[in-house]
């Protein structure tokens, strides 16, 4: 996937692999990964984990091509699964099982990061979404992200959707979000005062050591180390088609409306990172059943209502991509029947097993 065009799309989405009988992880990439490239060639990849499988979209103009991709993808894995006796689910974590139902992909740069990191690495058992949008040029791509940080925790918390771990209720919305942050370069990045002021503080980490390549910063929002785009990885990975289209077309009307901004000169927007941390963990602890934090205003505000601002401030470049309708109407239906991790929890709360919390996360990321 290298997205080409500016403010063009493309989505990246990863997927547990689930033992049908047990539905427990099931560590069987290396049967599933060829039978699905039979199906959709190199837009499906091994990720850190034996229990996972990552989809990456061709580029997209729109939010139309978004959801055709999705769709389509989805449909070469879950295929593909099953005819290696297995199904797919789209969560942030698994209900039930932990971290030793699998290891790390046989692949040099996932056994690097298990030698670097350890511990870290191993327990990495987590699914999530990352959108990248086509940049104008390197000093747009810095201006768009110094800009797009202080409305990333209303979009996490829309799509936030890894309530368990190993079996217990986390009383996180997005418990992914709190397993991502053990790495050290995770979290959301200070400003920047230019594209030279990023690639000083890169190579900076590279001599000492600190990384050995650039994709190991793992920032919530960071230029992307293979395409000229910005790459959003704020969000679990989205249990339905919908909800990916909705994350899609909210980043993607968020990175024009910050340009716009740029372009009338308005100053951007000073935000301590302490604050910024805040915010993003309150999305990740209550999703949209508690107060997000405006960090602009700095005030604490009902979810509902960062959604409604959010949405206000994107809204003309919605209209401008021809989107507002439907991304508005994604988003109302989030509101209505909750985000993946209020439905995994009313699933749960169904029967009180968490097997029938995966039933239904399968279920619901092949579309049925």
């Amino acid at each position: 996937m290298a997205v080409k065009t500016t403010f063009d799309i493309g989505v990246e989405e990863e997927y547990f692999l689930i033992d049908p009988v047990t539905r427990a992880l099931s560590p069987a990439v290396d049967r599933v990964l060829p039978r699905a490239r039979d199906l959709a060639g190199d837009s499906v990849a091994t990720e850190m984990q034996q229990v996972q499988i990552e989809i990456g979209t061709d580029v997209c103009g729109t939010l139309r091509e978004v959801r055709a991709e999705l769709v389509r993808l989805r449909a070469a894995v879950v295929s593909a699964a099953e005819s290696a006796g297995t199904v797919i689910a789209a969560s942030g974590t698994h209900p039930f099982s932990d971290w030793r139902a699998s290891d790390l992909t046989q692949k040099e740069s996932y056994l690097r990061l298990g030698r670097d990191y350890g511990q870290i690495a191993r327990e990495q058992l987590v699914c999530g979404c990352h959108v990248h949008v086509g940049m104008p040029g390197r000093d747009e791509t810095i201006e768009i992200l110094n800009r797009a940080k202080p409305w990333l925790s209303p979009i996490r918390a829309l799509a936030v959707n890894s309530p368990f771990w190993a079996g217990s209720d986390t009383g996180y919305a997005s418990y992914r979000s709190a397993v991502w942050l053990r790495w050290p370069m995770a979290g959301t990045p200070d400003a920047f005062a230019s594209w030279e002021d990023y690639e000083d503080l890169v190579r900076t980490l590279e001599d000492t050591g600190s990384i050995d390549e650039p994709a190991r910063i793992y920032w919530d929002i960071r230029p992307s180390a293979k395409f000229q785009t910005l790459e959003f990885r704020v969000t679990d990975v989205c249990m339905t088609v919908d909800e990916t289209v909705m994350v899609a077309g909210l980043i993607r009307a968020l990175a024009r409306a910050c340009h716009l901004d740029a372009l009338r000169g308005t100053p951007p927007p000073s935000v301590r990172p302490e604050l910024m941390q805040a915010a993003t963990w309150r999305a990740s602890r209550y999703g949209l059943d508690g107060d997000l934090v405006d960090v602009i205003e700095r005030r604490s505000m009902p979810a509902g209502k960062m959604v409604a601002a959010l949405l206000d401030f994107v809204g003309p470049a919605l209209d401008e991509f021809g989107e507002r309708d439907e991304v508005a109407s994604l988003v109302e239906a989030t509101l209505r029947d909750g985000t993946g991790a209020a439905r995994q929890r009313r699933s749960f709360a169904r029967a009180g097993r968490p097997e029938d919390v995966v039933d239904y996360l399968v279920a619901q990321t092949a579309g049925a």
